[in-house]
């Protein structure tokens, strides 16, 4: 959603449009039901993005009863052009909603653009006082110095990787058949050269097995960014015994009270101040947090290879072989530096 804002703040620019603040549409598949507000200042967004964009929260009462004209962009092929696809539609129809496509390289804009999406992603979006306050709280109980592990093993995630797992728990399979609907897992020749391009989620237990090839103690303090419904943790917490979630740290009524997006908002501000960061999924999460480390001067941040992983136990290698080679692996990818979103707002300069 972030991403996605920024992308919408930086084409309200390009295309000289007013934006009006935008709604959450997940509660199709989330049971969402949180707005902007209850994520984002939403007073201090405007404020930070004046001179760049125009923002309202409400649209004026002479188009509020209208439907906007929807314009999808996100499906489209090779590079697309907002200026010569989208501003007909909005100069026609004065009122448009658009889903960003992530076709349109950013780095095409013009300077105006770029300087608006950057201001928004890096400035302007600042959590609510109230969660900014509860998410400085769990950070500051947790034992320091920490490691902070995205981990992304929930059943509806697997569920649509269309991986095979034939080693789960019968809890686990019974929890991602129910996920499934119709996408069955790929079987045979097809499951193996799937797994081969990197496309299977690590469990818990293969990222235990790299942690500990990365030489990472048993011992360290490691805060938990995870969804509710993560399967098999005991493969890593077999191994790596100081681990604190949100929920082991905030209140029962604190935690129970709050929306899917209010909890993925107390990862991301955990992730972006913690020690280190690693990630065990290359989402769109672990974009921002990655960039916004880097923009705060904090490069301790590693994404883990799924696919270097699976190629590596596919030549048969186990044991210490196997902790060496993904030793090696990844020990040139520990400082990812600028990270890996909106790299664009970052200056490029030699010394």
């Amino acid at each position: 959603m972030r991403r996605d804002f920024c992308d919408g703040v930086g084409i309200a620019r390009l295309l000289n449009a007013t934006l009006v603040l935008p709604k959450f549409e997940v509660a199709s598949y989330w049971n969402e039901t949180s707005g902007f507000a209850d994520v984002y200042d939403v007073d201090y967004f405007i404020q930070h993005m004046n001179g760049f964009v125009k923002v309202v929260k409400e649209l004026p009462p002479e188009i509020a009863s209208k439907e906007p004209v929807r314009v999808d962009c996100s499906k489209r092929k090779g590079q697309f052009d907002y200026v010569e696809s989208v501003l007909p539609s909005l100069l026609k129809h004065k009122y448009i909603s658009i889903t960003p496509a992530m076709s349109q390289r950013r780095d095409r804009y013009p300077l105006y653009a770029k300087a608006a999406l950057c201001q928004a992603c890096y400035k302007a979006l600042r959590l609510t006082r109230s969660l900014e306050m509860k998410a400085s709280q769990l950070l500051d109980a947790i034992p320091k110095p920490f490691l902070s592990l995205h981990l992304r093993f929930e059943p509806d995630m697997v569920a649509y990787s269309q991986c095979e797992y034939p080693d789960l728990s019968p809890a686990s399979m019974k929890a991602i058949e129910a996920a499934q609907v119709d996408r069955k897992p790929w079987t045979g020749e097809l499951a193996r050269v799937w797994r081969l391009r990197g496309k299977c989620p690590l469990t818990p237990n293969e990222t235990a097995l790299i942690l500990q090839s990365l030489s990472i103690p048993p011992t360290t303090n490691i805060y938990l960014a995870a969804g509710d419904g993560l399967m098999e943790i005991e493969g890593l917490t077999d191994t790596y015994t100081n681990i604190v979630t949100k929920s082991s740290i905030l209140s029962r009524e604190d935690f129970t009270s709050m929306h899917g997006n209010t909890k993925a908002a107390l990862d991301y501000y955990v992730s972006i101040n913690s020690d280190s960061y690693i990630a065990t999924y290359f989402g769109n999460m672990d974009k921002m947090v990655a960039a916004m480390r880097a923009f705060n001067g904090l490069y301790k941040t590693l994404f883990l290879s799924r696919r270097g992983f699976a190629q590596l136990t596919s030549q048969g290698l186990r044991g210490k072989k196997l902790m060496q080679a993904l030793w090696k692996l990844h020990r040139d990818d520990f400082a990812n530096g600028r990270g890996s979103a909106l790299s664009e707002c970052f200056c490029e300069f030699k010394l």
